[in-house]
């Protein structure tokens, strides 16, 4: 199991970027992350381009504790480079034939009658120290590199059952988080004196809103230590008594 990771999705398709195809996949992925009590650090949507798939993956490679959910790109089209950009960015360049993945490809095809079937035989092309990861709808074969990029079709309903076997096999459920919440009317200028105050494992998020009648700022502090979060929450309930700024609060569930 994974300590501390850092999840990132790097969505890749062109049809996605001219608005053929409407993303479905960070929606997806940032609930089922919550559910396990994480959440996505960062994502990426790019075309689909050599170069650039190559240079985002050394990016992402050099973020500590960096986990990849890599969605497109891996299939037999002329349009599909994520598997030769994977060998390049994260191993010596080169594709080999994974004989265990060309097996099941080669049966598929026979199975299915698949026609042109050297073309998807390709997909057996993978980087060196490859591990294959189950398709649940047509058994071709995704793949992994040393447990942390997970590259899989750009097909939701492909993809989506592999992150979910993905998060459960490698990756333990974060701990609780406490969390506590409160609006306060005034300007989110206002309350940055104290946000500046807030202890190290306290997570802030201040969202600003404007209304007919005024501002809001809403203030939710998260952390895995109750007693820390109660008591920097006490410190903004302080601050608006002193301030006369008034407020109200969320109950979390």
């Amino acid at each position: 199991m994974h300590s501390n990771p850092r999840f990132f999705a790097l969505i890749i398709g062109t049809e996605i970027l001219n608005r053929r195809r409407a993303d479905k996949h960070f929606d997806f992925l940032t609930k089922e992350l919550l559910k396990r009590g994480h959440k996505l650090t960062g994502s990426f949507l790019i075309e689909d381009d050599p170069a650039l798939i190559i240079q985002a993956l050394k990016f992402l490679a050099s973020q500590p504790g960096s986990v990849v959910f890599s969605f497109g790109g891996i299939g037999s089209t002329p349009d599909d480079h994520t598997r030769k950009a994977a060998a390049v960015a994260l191993r010596d360049g080169t594709l080999h034939t994974h004989d265990e993945a060309h097996r099941i490809i080669a049966e598929r095809i026979e199975k299915m009658n698949i026609p042109n079937g050297r073309y998807p035989l390709q997909m057996a092309e993978l980087p060196r120290g490859a591990n294959l990861l189950d398709n649940p709808v047509n058994g071709m074969p995704a793949f992994a590199l040393d447990e942390r990029f997970f590259f899989m079709p750009g097909f939701p309903e492909m993809s989506h059952p592999m992150v979910r076997d993905i998060l459960d096999r490698y990756f333990d459920d974060a701990p609780p988080q406490h969390r506590m919440s409160m609006t306060a009317l005034c300007r989110e200028s206002e309350l940055i004196p104290v946000m500046e105050q807030m202890p190290k494992g306290v997570e802030l998020s201040s969202l600003p809103k404007l209304y007919n009648d005024g501002y809001r700022t809403a203030i939710s502090l998260a952390g895995e230590n109750k007693d820390l979060v109660e008591k920097a929450f006490v410190q903004f309930q302080r601050y608006c008594d002193e301030k006369e700024i008034p407020y109200s609060l969320h109950d979390e569930t």
